[in-house]
């Protein structure tokens, strides 16, 4: 149990302002002990020198950035309860950024809130593992060798078809866009800058798939921009800078542009299967 590092700070919500969560330990010979937090890497002590992954979204992004990442990893494991005094004495928030993160941290189903029962950590299967955020924690973390072959997988499925739907739709400005992250790739490309390279891929994805005319398939856009993101290894010819990578770029817009489906789906297919360490990602057929 986590000791009291100093003192409750003004200024916090009053406490009927918490009573959406209700965390009052379950009674019984049951009770599930509380997170050890000491255990934590030291460097988490303060949650306000946690800025690199906040995202400018104060300490409230923080607090979410680190508990969901504590989750995520196992450091804190299902059905640990989360008690909002210890979490605003650990990390030295008040208890509405506390209070705020934990709600964000239950729309993400990470944790669940109950009455008499308190809040707790909710099992991988109750996760939304389609959130940008949950990716990117289970990327950066224990799991990230499941979440690339996962995201590979999702992304060998969702891709393809765009291509070929979005060669129907005759939209010029979005296929000149296209066109013209295919130029900042290879200018980018040719000068070396990788973090370039990376923004443009991201954006021509995400455009290729709007351009699908398909809503559902639109509202996937963001775990595609995740995957390339989250990425850092080779499986897909678009996470790293190559001369194959563009070049299948290239015949995908030119696909496009023809409005041959076929031809923008097989140079998907390509594109997503240019690195040979692919193979042990994408899908086998099966055997009867």
């Amino acid at each position: 149990m986590m000791t009291a590092a100093r003192s409750v700070e003004s200024g916090l919500a009053d406490p009927g302002g918490i009573d959406r969560y209700p965390y009052a330990e379950a009674p019984g010979a049951d009770r599930v002990p509380a997170p050890v937090w000491d255990g934590a890497d030291t460097d988490l002590g303060r949650v306000g020198r946690r800025t690199a992954s906040s995202r400018g979204r104060g300490l409230h992004g923080q607090l979410v950035q680190q508990l969901g990442q504590m989750i995520v990893s196992g450091d804190l494991g299902a059905d640990r309860p989360l008690v909002p005094e210890e979490i605003g004495q650990r990390f030295e928030v008040s208890r509405t950024v506390v209070r705020e993160s934990l709600r964000v941290l239950e729309a993400k189903g990470l944790v669940s809130a109950r009455p008499n029962v308190g809040t707790r950590v909710r099992p991988v299967s109750d996760w939304n593992l389609l959130d940008p955020d949950i990716i990117e924690w289970r990327a950066f973390g224990p799991q990230r060798d499941d979440q690339r072959r996962e995201l590979s997988e999702l992304r060998w499925t969702i891709e393809p078809l765009a291509a070929r739907l979005a060669a129907g739709h005759g939209r010029a400005d979005v296929q000149q866009r296209l066109v013209d992250m295919v130029g900042i790739m290879g200018h980018a490309l040719a000068q070396g800058d990788a973090i370039t390279f990376s923004r443009a891929d991201a954006e021509y994805h995400s455009l290729l798939i709007q351009l699908a005319g398909n809503r559902m398939l639109e509202h996937l856009s963001g775990i595609v921009s995740a995957a390339l993101q989250v990425s850092g290894g080779p499986i897909a010819g678009c996470d790293r800078p190559t001369e194959a990578s563009l070049g299948h770029h290239v015949r995908i817009s030119d696909a496009l542009g023809a409005g041959d489906g076929a031809a923008a789906e097989s140079a998907m297919r390509q594109l997503l299967t240019v690195q040979p360490e692919v193979e042990r990602v994408v899908p086998a057929p099966r055997e009867h």
